[in-house]
């Protein structure tokens, strides 16, 4: 049976062409490269003395925190941090 080129059904006839796009650069699956990606991740935070804290927020408290963010031009994390530290450090001076 002859190959035709209007043919893109039968796969085991196009099995040795070229396809465009990007060329494949890492041997593991995307799954994989996720998974030891985030791995690395976990160990950079844990040796920069970072610990991962996870809560719950109502979305409006939320909206709020990205918007004051988003003028500070800082990220949402850096100002949850920063709001904690000015609550500490002003709980400090009253006991003082």
């Amino acid at each position: 049976m002859a190959k035709q080129d209007a043919d893109c059904i039968t796969l085991d006839l196009f099995a040795d062409e070229r396809r465009v796009g990007r060329p494949r650069s890492n041997p593991l699956s995307r799954e994989q490269q996720i998974r030891v990606n985030k791995r690395n991740q976990l160990r950079r935070d844990k040796s920069s003395g970072l610990k991962r804290v996870e809560l719950k927020l109502h979305a409006s408290l939320v909206r709020q925190l990205e918007e004051l963010a988003f003028r500070l031009d800082i990220c949402r994390a850096e100002l949850i941090e920063n709001i904690l530290q000015d609550y500490f450090h002003t709980q400090e001076n009253k006991n003082k």
